[in-house]
């Protein structure tokens, strides 16, 4: 019997290329632990589980309308009604809790920016490592910052749900962003143990040499991000678009593990390279 999959929202963060062509961008990678229960040792794309407080109504004070409006319009085929807006706070809870970045607004309206004292940075150190022992919810530090999300900033990408077949399966939601200008991605040690910045096309070069190892939706996200020149066309590309859910297969061939995706290509479950 399948196992139900559990809802999961990931961020793609993009950002300009510090070298070569002024067009180009780079996308934050970052290395799943080798002891982790669900794709060890392989590089994604920050993100993780939705938890039942991201699904809270309360959490609605601390958005814009305009904002409350496209993310509960944006999910087809939702699990729940609260899912909705729970998926869109997950993803930028995980990609605070994981990467340090915050997608929020001060209560004067100026977006989040961690290039001030010494005392706030660690401040929302602290945070991060608070919300990873569950001491204290991302509600309270919003609360607490008279914070307002930014989900103005992020934009939906993508719908992938894990193969029937895997015995922990996730119905993730993928969002695209641009990174905050005046933040930086530090990951959080534990489920992410190194982070990286590189162009699309090179991450995939590398996996196809059996150096950087990627899950099927990891690889197929990439592919799609390499056909874009800018970050610009990269967001452009959402508006309007119809996200249709994707579910690969998993089928053992003479003690192979393979994974069939719906355009019929068959992906090897490759180790990576030491």
């Amino acid at each position: 019997m399948a196992v139900t999959p559990r809802d999961a929202a990931t961020v793609i963060l993009l950002r300009k290329a510090r070298s070569g062509k002024d067009e180009d961008f780079e996308v934050l990678m970052a290395l799943r632990n080798r002891k982790s229960s669900f794709v060890p040792s392989s590089y994604v794309f920050p993100g993780g589980r939705v938890d039942d407080e991201d699904c809270l109504t309360k959490l609605e004070k601390f958005c814009r309308r305009s904002d409350l409006e496209k993310a509960k319009a944006s999910i087809e085929k939702p699990s729940f009604p609260e899912i909705d807006l729970g998926l869109w706070i997950a993803a930028i809870r995980e990609t605070f809790e994981e990467m340090g970045l915050l997608y929020a607004y001060r209560k004067d309206g100026s977006f989040m920016r961690f290039d001030g004292s010494n005392d706030e940075i660690e401040k929302y150190k602290a945070y991060r490592k608070s919300l990873a022992d569950r001491s204290v919810s991302f509600a309270e530090i919003l609360s607490e910052e008279r914070l307002t999300l930014a989900l103005d900033q992020l934009y939906y990408f993508s719908h992938w749900i894990t193969p029937e077949l895997s015995p922990k399966r996730f119905d993730t939601r993928f969002f695209v962003a641009e990174a905050p200008r005046f933040q930086t991605a530090l990951h959080d040690g534990q489920e992410l143990t190194t982070h990286l910045w590189i162009r699309p096309r090179k991450a995939l070069e590398q996996y196809w040499r059996h150096q950087f190892h990627m899950v099927v939706p990891t690889i197929v996200t990439l592919e799609e991000l390499s056909r874009f020149k800018r970050i610009a066309d990269v967001i452009e590309s959402t508006r309007g678009k119809e996200v249709q859910s994707v579910m690969t297969r998993i089928v053992v061939t003479n003690g192979e593990v393979q994974e069939h995706a719906p355009d019929g290509r068959i992906f090897r479950n490759l180790v990576a390279s030491e």
